[in-house]
């Protein structure tokens, strides 16, 4: 299991809105918005690449969801990493998908449109305290009202600094930057005092740094992108200071995370997103690097981090409306996420989940210290990727900012040709 698995996921708009839009009545017509009914029947439940780490969790809490109310049979299917956007597509199209189905929320997004993901905003509302309140909200749709899928487990990423880096800048190692004001500061005297020899980013900003800045990304109808507002232009704006100034690392334009993250161990670079599997690749590989690391928080603006959520749906025209309901919120409810969550590197999306002493309560090693840090973000995150932004959005997005950055346009026109070639593939879209 890849988790946040936002690169396969995002793909799906591309993949399944074309087939669902012609197969059905965007009122979900054809099941029940009951789900207050007798819990029984027989459903099927989907899951995404998950049996083979997993088959013993989910074989238990199938069995246990049927102990729990006898009359009802759950048939456990789960589908590869790859072809999974496809297949939803076919299911889709050929009115076989699922009951409840493992999504995130730009899987969501064209199966709601096509009328195909039950309202849990109507269905099922009284489910919605025992949620984070940005979990909840990350499966609704610009442009449509109710909420469509369950927030089952979440994801985050700190962010590692270099505390001698700092020191030899004349910053305190023991106050990273934590807003984007902030982080522009102490990044341009980190370029001076080292001559620029040391950069403190190594990319390039993307739809999630417009969002923690504080741009608004879309409309509120869902029609148009609008990162191109006076927030938008002022955050490229000093990311272009920034890479004049080597601030930014000369390579951003072509980075990946292995090259990133090569920089940080090498000392390149200051500041860099990742993981316990960093951490003790760290100690092993640069041990200097292991003493000096500062764990903290991702920069933002707005007081809120981004998150990544995968979410369970129901089917609207699920023949078991009831039991649908009932299992997709037993699959997400506190006990199970949390036992779902001490098998893996992931967090629940249950609230007060995260004040848990599996969260909140050092143990001295380096899975626990990651944890903690983002735990701690999370409460209160944001998914601020837009459920529509497809992989094709963030090329477009990402070529313009490369065009400003090197000089060729100003960041106003960079944005305002991302925005126009967004809007026109939201439009493809349907």
């Amino acid at each position: 299991m890849r988790t946040p698995r936002r690169t396969l996921a995002a793909a799906v708009v591309a993949a399944v809105v074309l087939p669902l839009s012609a197969c059905g009545a965007s009122d979900g017509s054809g099941g029940s918005t009951d789900a207050s009914g007798k819990v029984e029947g027989d459903i099927t439940f989907q899951t995404w690449n998950l049996r083979a780490n997993f088959k013993p969790y989910f074989d238990g809490l199938v069995a246990d969801f049927e102990k729990k109310y006898p009359g009802t049979h759950v048939r456990w299917i789960d589908q590869p990493a790859e072809g999974y956007a496809d297949k939803i597509s076919a299911d889709a199209a050929g009115g076989t998908l699922p009951d409840v189905v493992n999504v995130s929320p730009d899987l969501v997004a064209p199966l709601a449109k096509a009328g195909l993901a039950l309202d849990l905003d109507k269905a099922a509302a009284k489910y919605k305290p025992e949620y984070l309140d940005g979990a909840w909200a990350s499966h609704r749709i610009p442009g449509m009202t109710g909420t469509y899928a369950f927030p089952w487990y979440l994801n985050t990423g700190p962010l590692f600094y270099n505390k001698s880096l700092f020191r030899e800048a004349g910053l305190d190692p023991e106050q990273p930057p934590r807003t984007y004001s902030e982080l522009f500061d102490d990044a341009l005297q980190m370029a001076r005092q080292s001559k620029g020899r040391v950069a403190t980013l190594a990319n390039v900003p993307t739809v999630e740094d417009f969002g923690r800045y504080g741009a608004e990304l879309m409309n509120r109808q869902g029609t148009a992108f609008a990162f191109n507002d006076a927030k938008g232009v002022e955050l490229l704006t000093k990311y272009k200071e920034l890479y004049d100034a080597k601030a930014l690392d000369p390579q951003a334009l072509t980075a990946t995370p292995e090259s990133t993250g090569k920089k940080f161990l090498t000392g390149a670079v200051a500041m860099n997103p990742g993981s316990a599997l960093d951490l003790d690749n760290f100690r092993k590989q640069a041990p200097n690097l292991y003493k000096n690391i500062g764990i903290t928080d991702q920069i933002t603006s707005t007081g809120h981090v981004n998150m990544y959520v995968m979410g369970v749906m129901v089917n609207s025209r699920t023949k078991h409306t009831a039991a649908a309901v009932a299992f997709a919120h037993y699959v997400t409810d506190a006990q199970n996420q949390m036992s779902f969550a001490k098998k893996v590197a992931i967090f629940p999306s249950t609230a007060g989940s995260l004040d848990d002493p599996y969260f909140a309560k050092e143990d001295g090693t380096d899975e626990t210290r990651v944890r903690i840090a983002a735990a701690k973000s999370l409460k209160d995150a944001v998914n601020y990727t837009p459920v529509l932004f497809s992989d094709q959005m963030k090329t477009a997005l990402r070529n313009e900012v490369a065009k400003a950055l090197q000089g060729k346009e100003s960041p106003k026109t960079a944005l305002d040709n991302a925005v126009s070639a967004c809007d026109r593939l939201l439009q493809q879209q349907g």
